[in-house]
């Protein structure tokens, strides 16, 4: 195999496991949107800071409680993925089927934009939440998924040969 030929099998590869990624993560907070709602709430609600050691900190007074404003912060999460992934397998079928990254280049930057987006509005929403105190895992799988979508940009973006 010649390296123009593997480049484009592993980009085509990279492609295709974030387009599935983000279908999988749509499905999921669609049909679990409830328990979605629930895991989002709870770090809007700051409900692990009161957990026994609870914890109190000024940044307490951020809480929301509202399920409506928890639903909202969801929505907005599942519009940006849908979006995200909806960019992936359009740039998708570009390299795969047609084998022209210079096409598929723009659909699959805007699918990492896309990524990054919700990526940052969790971090944000993390960070405004106090997050980092009790939810360190999650807070480091965050930091992860965003380490993968830059590698991703580097991937599709420089010239390999």
């Amino acid at each position: 195999m010649n390296l123009p030929t593997s480049v484009w099998l592993f980009q085509s590869l990279h492609a295709l496991g974030m387009a599935l990624w983000l279908s999988i993560a749509v499905r999921n907070n669609w049909r679990g949107f409830a328990g979605s709602v629930f895991a989002v709430g709870g770090t809007m609600s700051m409900a692990p800071l009161r957990v026994d050691p609870a914890i109190d900190t000024p940044l307490l007074t951020r809480a929301i409680r509202s399920v409506a404003l928890h639903r909202a912060a969801l929505g907005v999460v599942l519009a940006l993925q849908l979006a995200a992934a909806l960019a992936f397998w359009a740039g998708s079928a570009m390299l795969v089927v047609g084998g022209d990254l210079a096409a598929a280049r723009p659909w699959l930057n805007l699918g990492l934009a896309g990524f990054a987006a919700f990526l940052f509005a969790m971090h944000l929403g993390g960070l405004w939440f106090g997050y980092w105190i009790r939810q360190e895992g999650l807070q480091l799988t965050h930091l992860v998924l965003l380490l993968w979508v830059l590698a991703a940009f580097f991937l599709f973006n420089l010239s390999w040969h």
